[in-house]
């Protein structure tokens, strides 16, 4: 069921969020055109990488992007480079396109493609080569991961602080939990600012079509991990991502979170969610 943004007006404080925005996609075939007739070029791309379509797709949208107009953040996720020199090519790569900003998590691949089993490992790698990139995503997480224990992604952020420039928060549908986990995150002194990672307005069944796109294997183990996810997404009256913005705004719109702007989790489906925020925006309250 589709979540209809009400006429109530946001208040400031998820307005500022909306300010910097980017979208989340997965590098499908038609994709491209859906961001070129929908997306404005000021609105940066993050592009997903996936084990069944490798990390090659992932580089290969993000050239075409870039020939749009498009700043692009493409995922290096650390268990699809296989060494060293895999590493340094993808490195140039983006460089030649002129990104600045990469985004570092584990990823998927079951076994890893080589020698990089963690985010960390070739977060350090990157390190190592000079910091080729001005900005460096790592993930944190509100709630617990499907596969990790809590105890090894808290600690997995700290060794990451190192290395990263800015965190990006994995899905929540629970405000109280997002702006506690906020909290703890600063309390524990990791100071890297935070961009929240929040579910744009979703069709299921488009939702649910986009998953088998991503391929069989990547799919299954998809829906296994996120089941929860489907089920808040998909329930009537269960999540409505104005509501989410609107009750974690007072609280991560405080100087002491540092939280910078929105990572919006489109699921492809960004046509449906740039009119939702241009439609959101239409609301702000003046002042």
């Amino acid at each position: 069921m589709s979540c209809p943004v009400r006429n109530k007006a946001i208040s400031r404080g998820a307005a500022d969020l909306l300010a910097d925005i980017r979208y989340e996609v997965m590098p499908t075939k038609t994709i491209e055109q859906a961001v070129v007739e929908s997306v404005p070029t000021t609105i940066p791309i993050t592009i997903t990488a996936s084990p069944s379509k490798g990390i090659d797709t992932t580089m290969d949208l993000a050239g075409r992007l870039v020939a749009h107009g498009y700043r692009v953040v493409p995922h290096l996720s650390a268990r699809l480079v296989r060494d060293e020199i895999h590493l340094k090519y993808l490195v140039q790569q983006a460089l030649d396109l002129g990104v600045d900003d990469v985004f570092v998590p584990a990823g998927d691949a079951d076994p890893p493609a080589g020698k990089y089993h963690s985010a960390v490992s070739l977060l350090a790698e990157l390190t190592a080569m000079g910091r080729p990139f001005a900005h460096i995503g790592i993930t944190g997480y509100p709630e617990s991961h499907p596969l990790i224990d809590d105890d090894i992604t808290i600690q997995s952020m700290w060794d990451k602080r190192e290395h990263g420039t800015y965190i990006v928060s994995n899905l929540c549908f629970d405000a109280a939990i997002l702006n506690g986990w906020v909290r703890r995150v600063r309390a524990r002194g990791i100071t890297l600012p935070i961009r929240i990672g929040l579910a744009g307005p979703v069709d299921p069944t488009k939702l649910l079509s986009m998953a088998t796109k991503v391929g069989v294997g990547d799919s299954t183990k998809f829906l296994r991990k996120h089941a929860s996810w489907f089920m808040r997404l998909t329930a009537p009256g269960g999540y409505s991502p104005e509501r989410m913005l609107q009750r974690i705004g007072s609280t991560v719109g405080t100087p002491e979170a540092a939280v910078t702007g929105l990572h919006i989790f489109t699921f492809n489906q960004v046509v449906k969610t740039e009119q939702w925020r241009q439609r959101l925006l239409a609301t702000v309250k003046p002042g």
